[in-house]
Order: C-alpha cells, then sequence, then structure tokens
C-alpha cells in the first residue's frame, strides 16, 4: 500500500479562500446541476463536490437545462460508461450556443484516463473546465480561474493522488451515508482501469473515519455504507478492517454496510464479524468475476473457484440468512464454452441474491486489452443472456423465499412505480414497497413480505399493537 500523504491543511484553507472569492464575483453561476455516473464512490465525490459549489454561493438546480454550471462526474470502468459521458457532453454543445454564460465542468475517472484530457481540450473546446479524481479538491481555484481568466482550464494529475480531509458536502438525505474508508486499488486486474485512474491504495486513519460516523450519527445517520475500491485491504489488508467495523459498531448506528470486496483480502476476522456484531448487515458484495480457475488466472484476481466457495461456506456457517452479490464478466478473451459453463456452475453452487453481469470491455491501457480475442460478439451476447436467466430465476426463488416474513425495512424514498407507495431496504438489503407516504421517509418500519416480483418484494405495514 502506497504510503499515506494527506493534503496539507494550509492547502484547504487555500480552497476554501477561492470558494469566498468565487462567492464575492457578480458574474458567476448562481445554480449547479451534477450528472454523477458510476459506482458509489462516484456518489460520495458528488456530494463533496456540491458541498463546494454551495459554499462558492450556488443552489442546485434539478433541472439540467436551467442550471448555470453543468458538472459531469464521469466514470470509465467500461466503454458504455465513458460513451455515454461523451455524448452527453457533446450534447451540451448545443444548450450552450443558446446561452452562452454556461459554465461546463467534466471530472472523475474518464478525464483522468491517459491521453483523454488533451484529447477532450482539442476536441470540446466548449468545455470550461476538465479535472480529474486527483484533484477534484482544487475545485474552487480552478471554478475561480475559468470565471477570472475567460477561457478554459484543464488541470489532470498524473500522481497517485492524497488524501482529502474536510471537504465540505451536501449529503443526499441526513438517514443515510457513504463514508470513504480508503482510496484506489493495487490489485491490477488486467482487465480493470480502476488504479489508473483512482491511483494506488491509500487510506483514511481510523480516528478520521469513526469522528466522521460520530457526526453523522449525530446528524441523524440510520444507516453507513463504508466505501472503498478494496476495502477489505484497509490500511494494507488482514484484520484491520475488522477492527475499524467493530469500533464503529460500537458507536451503536443502526445499520452498517460497505463495498466492495475484494475475495482475495477477506479475512477470517471480517467474516467473524457477521457472526458477532450487532448493526453490520448480513450483505456482502464479493465479486467472483469468473467460475474458471484459468480466467481467474488471466484475470490476475489471486484466488481459485475452490477458494472462493470456502470464504461463502465460511460466511453462511456464521451468518446462515446472508445476502451474497457479485460482479461476473463474459466473455473474457480466449474463453473457451467449457470455462463460460463453469461460470453458470458456480452461481447454481453459490446462489446469489443478484449479480452484476458485463460482456467483457476492453479499457486502453489495461493488460487484458491487449490479449487476443477470436470469440464473436454474438456469441457473448448469447452466453450472457444464458447467465442473466439463470441468475434472475435464482434472483426470483430467492425472494419468494421471502414471503411470510416480517422485515424491519429503512424507508428511503416514495415509490416511483406504486402510487401511494414507499420503498426501501431490508437488512439483507432487498427492496421493498409498501404504502405509505413520504412521512416515514428516513424511519425504520416493521413490515410483512406479501409478494415477490423479479427484482423487488411487496409488503404491509405491521401495526405496532400487533
Amino acid at each position: 500500500m502506497k504510503e499515506r500523504i494527506v493534503v496539507p491543511e494550509s492547502e484547504m484553507l487555500r480552497q476554501r479562500e477561492f470558494m469566498r472569492l468565487v462567492e464575492k464575483l457578480e458574474q458567476r453561476p448562481r445554480s449547479y446541476h451534477i450528472v454523477s455516473m458510476g459506482c458509489q464512490m462516484n456518489e460520495r465525490d458528488s456530494e463533496s463536490i456540491a458541498g463546494m459549489l454551495e459554499q462558492m454561493g450556488m443552489a442546485h438546480q434539478p433541472v439540467r437545462e436551467q442550471a448555470d454550471l453543468i458538472l459531469y462526474n464521469t466514470c470509465c470502468v467500461r466503454e458504455n460508461a465513458e460513451n455515454k459521458a461523451l455524448g452527453n457532453v457533446i450534447w451540451l454543445k448545443e444548450l450552450k450556443k443558446d446561452k452562452p454564460e454556461l459554465m461546463i465542468c467534466v471530472g472523475g475517472c474518464m478525464t483522468q484516463e491517459k491521453g483523454m484530457a488533451p484529447m477532450m481540450k482539442k476536441r470540446y473546446p466548449f468545455i470550461d473546465l476538465v479535472y480529474g479524481t486527483h484533484n477534484m479538491y482544487k475545485l474552487p481555484e480552478y471554478i475561480y480561474r475559468v470565471l477570472t481568466e475567460k477561457h478554459p482550464v484543464v488541470e489532470v494529475m498524473d500522481i497517485d493522488g492524497e488524501v482529502v480531509e474536510g471537504l465540505p458536502e451536501k449529503r443526499a438525505n441526513h438517514f443515510n451515508a457513504f463514508v470513504n474508508i480508503m482510496y484506489g486499488c493495487d490489485n491490477f486486474c488486467t482487465y480493470c482501469i480502476v488504479p489508473y485512474v483512482r491511483g494506488r491504495e491509500r487510506s483514511r486513519e481510523p480516528e478520521a473515519v469513526i469522528a466522521e460516523c460520530v457526526r453523522l450519527q449525530d446528524e441523524g445517520a440510520q444507516e453507513i455504507m463504508l466505501l472503498g475500491q478494496n476495502v477489505n485491504s484497509y490500511r494494507g489488508g488482514g484484520a484491520e478492517f475488522a477492527e475499524l467495523l467493530y469500533r464503529i459498531d460500537r458507536l451503536g448506528i443502526p445499520r452498517i454496510r460497505f463495498m466492495t470486496s475484494h475475495p482475495k483480502d477477506l479475512s477470517d476476522e471480517l467474516i467473524q464479524a457477521f457472526g458477532e456484531l450487532k448493526h453490520l448487515m448480513p450483505q456482502l458484495h464479493l465479486p467472483v468475476q469468473a467460475g474458471s480457475d484459468e480466467i481467474l488466472r488471466r484475470m490476475n484476481r489471486h484466488y481459485t473457484r475452490e477458494h472462493y466457495l470456502r470464504l461463502v461456506k465460511k460466511l453462511r456457517s456464521v451468518c446462515p440468512d446472508i445476502g451474497l452479490t457479485s460482479d461476473i464478466i463474459v466473455g473474457f478473451p480466449g474463453e473457451t464454452l467449457e470455462q463460460f459453463e463453469e461460470t453458470l456452475s458456480l452461481v447454481r453452487e453459490v446462489r446469489f441474491d443478484a449479480a452484476y453481469t458485463f460482456i467483457f470491455s476492453p479499457r486502453t491501457g489495461t493488460r487484458a486489452a491487449a490479449l487476443p480475442d477470436n470469440t464473436p460478439y454474438e456469441v457473448k451476447s448469447e452466453r450472457i443472456q444464458r447467465l442473466i436467466d439463470l441468475q434472475q430465476a435464482i434472483s426470483l426463488e430467492t425472494l419468494e423465499a421471502q414471503v411470510g416474513k416480517r422485515e424491519t425495512v429503512l424507508v428511503e424514498s416514495v415509490s416511483t412505480r406504486d402510487a401511494g407507495s414507499v420503498g426501501g431496504k431490508t437488512p439483507r438489503g432487498h427492496m421493498v414497497n409498501f404504502p405509505g407516504g413520504p412521512e416515514l421517509i428516513g424511519s425504520f418500519v416493521e413490515v410483512e413480505i406479501t409478494s415477490a416480483g423479479r427484482n423487488t418484494l411487496r409488503g404491509r405495514r405491521i401495526a405496532t399493537e400487533e
């Protein structure tokens, strides 16, 4: 793990001064709209970005076309995410013709890709600001420069990045919260671009994490999600992440979750935590990626099929009702039909609650992008549909097994599909919709599960006297 470097307090004070300077400018954006793409870590970054923009005197504008500043926080893990981001940015060119004072900002993982920032500067001159993942905290300075120097700013740092503490934030809500505990990744899976755009692993100090959790608890947080590209290797791996979980559990926050975990770093201490910690929810996202040892070796995953299955057995021995989810890649270069069948058999054996499935997407700069790949896309499409059909059947059976159970649901939102209903998650992470109004959002409600759909459960609220 890379030596931890913290951005100095003097630099953070400097950025706060830029926030004040922007706020005092007469000709500045008064409203903003953030488009956040990709993972939960991007969502958490967007909360910090929103906090900085609000400190600069801007207010959130829910309608993108009506905002004075539009910022894209991009993802590049797969090619379609990158294409989507670029397509959206090109669309803004027409909007800016009618609204020349509009400020367009693009940051995140896509802009951190090697060669991407110079290409965007040349091809999309209407973009006002391009920045990377490692210098997001300098956003106030860059916006001030755009406004005062009257020309675009392109600033992407090629270093691995630093740990930033003390950024302002605007959380999506008060009752559940993302908490970053580490950044970057040292695994260098052959298909993955994350280490190249997020940098090497670096962890926050446990005291800083605990202090943030205490503050969130005081503000009414009912659930926290600890985030990292590989939370299991927090501060070097082993039992250290489990130790952090035990400390957070003692705070008494009702629900604790975390993601993402790498199987090679899933320690016995962490597995045991699922059987001992009162507030750690029985849910784990544990990406397997493939069921073939040869494909796993070529992916540089550092575990075997047998090792993964042993982990699942250990987890279910200490927490029988744990809900497991996963990521699975189909069509990795050179994957044979037999190797794909091994993935299907692993899915049948593990029985994930859900799985995020993808056709292999070559990312420039990764080792897998240079591997020979002779499998036609039509074959890959047929294989992934077989996998999706299998997982959907297992997911439906898992949800149907919940019918008749009573669950405590943390209500998150008004249902967009069922009028007069609200939705929230069970401890295992299943989404439940049931009749209720917006006054329930942020509270725990006892619900009896009455039916199961393909992706969600339906229930009825249990009266307190029952």
